[in-house]
């Protein structure tokens, strides 16, 4: 590619970057922006009659589902891929918002990355396509297989373990020409708030590393699944040793990437946070607790890091914005459970060096939860040494008094709330993990976070309404700890989504009338929807991915809480990087 181009340039002699005619046309729609949402029109009634028909010509073999899940989650990636490759590219490049050295070292890492994955996605597809379609009897055992595909280009996947080492630079310079460069700021936040950027940019830069970890469990998939003398047991054995080196040289690299995006993304979007990203800092927990105050029990958004415990408010200026309101060091802290002396349900005592604060949880196990995370985190920072965090740059809160209300860090947070060029904007995203904790009034972990890259699921899935009597086929993609949802894999941006923190995931009881095979149901509150799997398979890797991910070891299957301060935004399904009123999906699918 030419950084110098006023716009891509796929046809040029130059280009690394070889793109396909449908993909050029991609890109020509980038430029001009998003594309308007449709509403599809589906025939509920006629779209159930032929998905019966289609499910009982497909294949039976538990290789078939396991390779249709490979092709539909690299459909996903690929999708993600073009997020940045084409998508945020058109932006930059027309906006000449980003300084050459960085486009160099951000397209030269991911361009031959996501050329690899289009030609992989283009063989899996064809593939697919022969298994499912009529062959004669000679040719039928050859087109039923996918390991001679996997174990090919596994093997050559070890060639791009330089790119993929080399992204957290790229993380790291990208955050660092953002501080600077006040133009490619804009072109960020503008671009985070596009439907095709349904997630934190950042995070799509750890999509390439975090995919490796896919193959490797859908191929132990595989090779549990055949038998030592099918044709395809030795390919797949050898195309799971490849990836499993891979990922093993890489995994180092992984946990340190996916720290550095949260660090990068809490900064990006905490008010009032200038030194986030600190070496060794790591993040742990974050969640929502209720803090005592004069006033009452207060909610404030808490992020637990290796060496120090940062609480925030939601913004009273209408912006879906958190501002910081203290942070207290650990070393030095002390936790105690405090039930009785406030008797305020799931209540515990923070004790720091210079100040004393009291919260609440939400449930028994989140109180736990957190205890448990300060505790062993509070043991770990005494061998960090005797330095104090700092975010601010002025002294760590100093008031003791146990019911003080936070006045720590508010008197300077409105001047340093007007930083930067949109700080102020009242355009936010609303469906990030921190804000979904915010309305469900949960928390989320590091380890909640790698169990939810670990579960991740694309494919099409036949939905219902509570009150509604015909099915909806739609493509669902699962990241994230949230449901994105699409007309069809072909789409740039999902239609609506459906933030699953909180819910519970269960087969439909007799009273909820349905009656089909291979249903789901998932529930919070009063909301519940229905969703139809094409096969068993597909169905328990439903069912798996979505209570993996969504409940952690310690939260109980069925999380449900008063929500009686819940948005209609998140109370309701999130569309785009709006708020929408309950009941949006209705309208737009």
């Amino acid at each position: 590619f030419s950084v110098d181009s006023p716009q891509p340039s796929p046809s040029s002699p130059k280009s690394q970057l070889r793109l396909s005619p449908e993909l050029q046309a991609s890109l020509s729609t980038a430029e001009q922006g998003p594309s308007p949402v449709l509403s599809p029109v589906l025939s509920t009634a006629r779209m159930d009659n032929q998905e019966e028909q289609k499910h009982k010509h497909l294949p039976e073999d538990k290789a078939y589902f396991i390779a249709k899940e490979i092709l539909a989650t690299e459909r996903t990636y690929v999708k993600d891929l073009e997020v940045i490759t084409v998508w945020f590219r058109s932006m930059v490049i027309k906006e000449d918002a980003m300084p050459a050295a960085l486009m160099t070292l951000l397209f030269s890492n991911i361009d031959p990355v996501y050329e690899f994955h289009r030609g992989f996605l283009h063989e899996v597809e064809q593939r697919l396509a022969l298994w499912e379609g009529p062959s004669s009897a000679h040719l039928k055992g050859d087109d039923q297989r996918i390991g001679d595909i996997l174990l090919r280009n596994m093997r050559q996947l070890k060639e791009f373990t330089s790119y993929f080492q080399r992204h957290d630079e790229v993380l790291t310079e990208l955050e660092k020409a953002t501080k600077h460069c006040k133009k490619l700021e804009a072109a960020y936040k503008e671009f985070e708030l596009q439907k095709v950027c349904y997630l934190p940019l950042n995070t799509f830069l750890l999509k390439p590393v975090q995919r490796l970890v896919h193959y490797r469990l859908l191929l132990s998939r595989l090779c549990a699944h055949y038998a030592p003398g099918h044709q395809d047991y030795a390919d797949c054995h050898e195309a799971l040793k490849a990836i499993t080196e891979v990922t093993t040289r890489l995994q180092h690299s992984l946990t340190r990437l996916e720290n550095l995006q949260k660090l990068t993304e809490l900064q990006r979007d905490l008010v009032g946070v200038e030194n986030l990203i600190a070496p060794g800092r790591e993040f742990i927990r974050e969640g929502c607790l209720h803090k005592l105050t004069k006033k009452g029990l207060q909610q404030r958004m808490f992020f637990l890091f290796s060496d120090m415990l940062l609480y925030t408010s939601k913004s009273v200026t209408g912006a879906c914005q958190f501002r910081i309101r203290g942070f207290l060091p650990l070393r030095g802290m002390l936790v105690e459970e405090s039930d009785n002396e406030w008797s305020v349900p799931h209540c515990f005592t923070i004790y720091a060096a210079q100040k004393t604060i009291v919260v609440a949880a939400s449930t028994r196990l989140e109180k736990e939860k957190w205890m448990q995370d300060l505790n062993t985190a509070i043991q770990a920072a005494k061998s960090i040494g005797d330095s104090s965090p700092v975010l601010l740059g002025g002294p760590v809160c100093t008031h003791t008094s146990r019911s003080s209300d936070e006045v720590s860090l508010e008197e300077s947070e409105d001047v340093r709330g007007t930083r930067g060029s949109l700080e102020g904007s009242s355009q936010h995203r609303a469906n990030t993990t921190m804000h979904v904790c915010w309305y469900r009034n949960t928390s989320v972990s590091r380890a909640d976070h790698s169990a939810a890259v670990e579960n991740q699921l694309s494919g099409y899935l036949l939905r219902k309404f509570k009150n509604s009597n015909g099915w909806q086929k739609l493509w669902v993609v699962f990241t994230n700890f949230c449901l994105f949802f699409y007309k069809t894999h072909q789409d740039d941006h999902p239609l609506a989504s459906l933030p699953l923190l909180g819910y519970s995931v269960s087969l439909p009881r007799e009273a909820d009338s349905i009656h089909k095979d291979y249903v789901f149901k998932l529930q919070f509150k009063s909301h519940v929807y229905f969703f139809r799997a094409e096969s068993k398979y597909t169905f328990e890797r439903w069912m798996e991915v979505i209570e993996r991910a969504s409940s952690s070891p310690e939260r109980p299957p069925s999380f449900t809480q008063d929500c009686s301060h819940l948005s209609p935004g998140l109370e309701g399904e999130i569309r785009g990087k709006e708020e929408c009123p309950s009941g949006c999906m209705d309208k737009n699918l």
